[in-house]
């Protein structure tokens, strides 16, 4: 009799239940640990894992997904690739697939994560079976913008800049070391003069513009946070739309959501004293908070967005995406 693969020999030994399985690929990395984290202790999910040693067995990692009802992936670009390619292999497209990485975020064939962006948005992801998770400036970025371009109040071929900055975890386990370990460390640092930086296709698609925005990200001494910044002239706008009437549009296009709240235009009740905007107010949680400032005398706007990189950055909206995917409460396990 020949020996059963120790991958099955695995998958048999795991206790069967009446709720959903899902398998976490890439549990280790900054965003998979988090995703544990907050689908720990819940009743109608259950992680299934191999041992610390098989975590990486391409073999065990294959059986584990075709085992799953859903696996999150947090994984490179080309290994959710290939991990993607095993499921059509398979034969398993009914097993939902919640991708964290670049690879299929423009993909026609991937719904895009964001249930926010509008209700007939929000029930393709509850129908489908593979989910490409945004990238956590996008999603801000797009937050901001989608709304106002669908609105008519800013124009398709907007050519928009966008500053944003983010903590340290955004570059995963070696930039935290970096951070964590008593190295001298900047406390701000810009980056991406390349000006190709990989969110940009998707920033464009999912906000609907003509074209890539000009976007300068930044990295800051902090381990969790965003703010994603786009300033704007009236000039840029619609004839006759001013930053009161943007901040109309985003409020009454997530009235209701319940993890995204707009502030009222020009306030500055969130801001520390009074100035202020902290990047990691809403650590931890997968909040979005969106604000409008504005200048009618000088005839400028400035939208932003704040949210946690790590939270409805990455590993929030996953646990969002999989909820709705699998028709469970879509707050289930978050803040």
């Amino acid at each position: 009799m020949s020996p059963v693969p120790l991958p099955l020999l695995l998958l048999a030994l795991l206790p069967s239940a009446a709720c959903y399985s899902v398998f976490i690929d890439g549990s280790a990395g900054t965003t998979g640990l988090q995703v544990r984290e907050r689908l720990a202790g819940r009743a109608d999910l259950t992680v299934i894992e191999p041992p610390a040693s098989l975590r990486k067995d391409p073999a065990t990692r294959r059986a584990f997904l075709n085992k799953a009802d859903a696996a999150i992936l947090c994984l490179p670009d080309s290994a959710s690739r290939e991990a993607a390619r095993w499921l059509d292999e398979d034969g398993n497209a009914g097993t939902v697939l919640v991708d964290a990485s670049t690879a299929f975020r423009t993909d026609p064939s991937f719904a895009y994560g964001l249930p926010e962006l509008s209700p007939a948005h929000r029930e393709k992801l509850r129908t489908s079976t593979r989910i490409s998770n945004p990238g956590c400036y996008p999603t801000g970025f797009i937050s901001l913008l989608a709304p106002l371009v669908a609105g008519g109040l800013v124009p398709p071929s907007l050519p928009a800049t966008v500053n944003a900055v983010s903590g340290y975890s955004g570059g995963g386990k070696p930039l935290i070391q970096l951070y964590e370990g008593g190295e001298e460390c900047e406390p701000y640092g810009a980056y991406g003069f390349e000006l190709s930086h990989k969110h940009m296709p998707e920033m464009a698609l999912y906000a609907g513009l003509e074209r890539e925005p000009l976007f300068q990200p930044a990295v800051g001494n902090f381990p969790q946070g965003m703010l994603v910044n786009v300033p704007l002239h009236y000039s840029q706008l619609a004839p006759g739309v001013t930053g009161a009437r943007l901040a109309e549009c985003l409020q009454q296009h997530y009235e209701g959501e319940p993890f995204v709240s707009v502030s009222a235009a020009n306030s500055k009740s969130s801001f520390e004293r009074g100035a202020f905007l902290r990047p990691d107010s809403l650590a931890n949680t997968n909040k979005l908070e969106l604000f409008v400032n504005h200048n009618d005398d000088n005839g400028l706007v400035v939208l932003t967005a704040r949210l946690d990189n790590l939270g409805k950055g990455a590993s929030g909206a996953a646990v969002q995406n999989l909820n709705l995917a699998l028709g469970l409460d879509e707050t289930a396990g978050l803040l």
